[in-house]
């Protein structure tokens, strides 16, 4: 199976299934001298990991990060960092049931499809687990970016199904983020979503939602034209992310509604010795390069494809059936 590594200068590449051995991650290109622990990393891991409240899948995962190489003396080498989380809490007997048939919306056919064969208990790289190797890797880089550029990164959830929150990003906090188990800094629509999360769980349906991302203090210059672009970097890191199906930069689809005069960004000077816009529609880049403006982008989660609802699927003979999925599922990722 190709396709488990991304980056360039700051390569990563991911590895294990959700009911295997563990989840772990290789970084090839991480800065040597970065004050860098097992701490740093479980503190982004503690946030994402299963079981923590009543909206998540009720699998209990400790997800103990372990440091195995590319650090010594609590500094990276500049050699490849290899880091991984043993998986506690399998049980892929729940998953029997599913072994012959296909998942509606899941990767159960596809990937029997390319490979003739696929790990049908808990799905193996489709599963979400998968983003605790990149969880652990982002803490690294954001640990970087953080220390040695300045450079503030933050995201929240904007919506789930029908409900939106109404946040000024510019000015939004990570601790307005962290101040509810939805993550989501108001806190009327946190509330909502919450109680609406429970609504689907109850139903043993699933529901989608919005995630907005966001990078200040980014330096003009970052990225390359044509190809390479900043905004098309990100999109392939966020799309690659299981359930991911949509990304908007900046005014995304919303600027087709508006005219040139009122969608350009105009520049000034702050004062400072820096050229900044009046508005930020380019979501940061402009060319593909940064413009020193906060980068904005969006991500469309779909609802989780495994449900306890009855759906109508086939089987390895082509013999169409009627689904109930069992097991320990998240009702919204």
């Amino acid at each position: 199976m190709a396709g488990n590594s991304f980056g360039q200068l700051f390569r990563i590449t991911t590895f294990g299934e959700s009911h295997g051995g563990g989840v772990g991650v290789v970084i090839d290109g991480c800065p040597p001298g970065l004050a860098l622990s097992e701490t740093d990393i479980q503190r982004e891991l503690d946030r994402r990991k299963p079981g923590q409240s009543k909206i998540t899948t009720p699998r209990k995962e400790e997800d103990i990060i372990a440091i195995y190489s590319g650090v010594f003396e609590g500094k990276t080498t500049g050699t490849p960092i290899m880091m991984m989380a043993r998986n506690q809490d399998v049980r892929p007997e729940d998953y029997l049931a599913l072994k012959d048939l296909y998942r509606p919306s899941h990767a159960d056919f596809t990937y029997e499809a390319k490979y003739g064969l696929r790990n049908w208990a808990g799905s193996g790289r489709a599963s979400a687990r998968e983003t605790l190797a990149r969880v652990a890797a982002g803490a690294v880089a954001m640990k970087y970016l953080e220390e040695r550029v300045g450079i503030e990164i933050l995201s929240y959830v904007e919506q789930v199904g029908d409900i939106k929150a109404e946040v000024d990003a510019e000015q939004t906090t990570k601790a307005e983020v962290e101040s509810n188990i939805v993550r989501c800094p108001d806190q009327d629509a946190a509330k909502k979503m919450i109680a609406l999360i429970e609504e689907v769980r109850r139903e043993k349906d699933s529901v989608g939602g919005v995630i907005r991302g966001i990078i200040r203090n980014v330096p003009a210059g970052l990225g390359e034209p044509v190809f390479d672009k900043l905004a098309a970097d990100l999109g392939k890191a966020m799309l690659s992310i299981n359930a991911v199906k949509g990304f908007e930069f900046g005014s995304g689809f919303g600027g087709v509604g508006m005219r040139g005069s009122a969608h350009n960004d105009q520049f000034y000077t702050d004062g400072e010795g820096n050229v900044r816009t009046l508005t930020n529609n380019s979501g940061g880049t402009q060319g593909g390069i940064s413009n020193g403006m906060p980068i904005h982008f969006r991500i469309a989660i779909k609802p989780v494809a495994t449900i306890g609802k009855k759906q109508r699927t086939v089987n390895r003979e082509q013999q169409e059936i009627e689904l109930e999925a069992a097991g320990r599922h998240d009702p919204c990722v």
